[in-house]
């Protein structure tokens, strides 16, 4: 933050889009979704992947961690204005995807900079201590905002409701095929993610009502969840059905 050099010394180029990928509660810099998705973008095309490691807050318990989100979005947010003064890089170059608790706070990066950021991704957004917290993530921290719902049954680790511009259910939103804990159908967010990134295959059909998403009954029209796409519009309600394992 605020060290110009280090931003010039380092491989950033403002000509390449800029992902950064926040994780959630319990992790930091050598958790599995930091490699998951770099790899994902790099294996594709010349991306700038940031990896914000809030891990010293992380580690916390849960409620300390919760409560410091709002904080280390908005600095991030500070970071990324920072990196748009020293490179030139604007704003609509740039796709914040956050994880779990790490969702909320990639939401609270995007309303910092005044929601002009391309896109926003919540992965699975953290659902207790979030259903009334105005803090969390939301349509507006974005130009285009889209969650991605992996567990959002009542014990889910989750937020199990619509937040965002665009809300994706796979399978319904509630339990994953191939998995057999809350934790597997959390996580499968970030794996879904990353394979669309690569694929682009998961297309989505919109839903009417929270009823069609769990009775598998959405008949309206297509949509692909995920990807890298920055200009990507779209909002409502979606279902997609994947397989068991990668690439799903």
């Amino acid at each position: 933050m605020n060290n110009a050099n280090s931003i010039r010394s380092s491989n950033f180029n403002a000509n390449n889009p800029t992902v950064v990928v926040a994780h959630g509660w319990l992790g930091g810099e050598n958790t599995n979704i930091n490699p998951t998705i770099r790899d994902a973008y790099l294996g594709k095309s010349d991306t700038n992947v940031i990896i914000l490691c809030w891990r010293r807050l992380a580690v916390s318990t849960y409620p300390t961690a919760a409560s410091g989100v709002p904080a280390v979005g908005r600095g991030l947010g500070q970071f990324l204005t920072f990196l748009n003064s020293v490179t030139g890089q604007p704003f609509n170059r740039m796709h914040l995807v956050g994880f779990s608790l790490g969702a909320h706070l990639v939401g609270n990066a995007g309303r910092e900079l005044g929601g002009r950021v391309a896109r926003v991704t919540g992965l699975d957004p953290a659902g207790p201590l979030w259903s009334y917290n105005r803090n969390r993530l939301r349509g507006s921290d974005g130009v285009y905002v889209e969650a991605i719902h992996t567990d959002g049954g009542l014990t889910g680790l989750g937020i199990g409701s619509a937040i965002a511009d665009a809300d994706f259910f796979p399978n319904g939103g509630t339990s994953q095929p191939g998995c057999a804990t809350s934790l597997c159908n959390h996580n499968r967010a970030y794996e879904l993610f990353a394979s669309t990134v690569t694929r682009n295959h998961l297309v989505a059909r919109q839903c009417s009502s929270t009823t069609q998403v769990s009775t598998n009954n959405c008949r309206g029209s297509n949509f692909h969840m995920g990807n890298d796409d920055l200009n990507k519009r779209g909002s409502g309600l979606f279902r997609v059905n994947t397989g068991r394992r990668y690439p799903f």
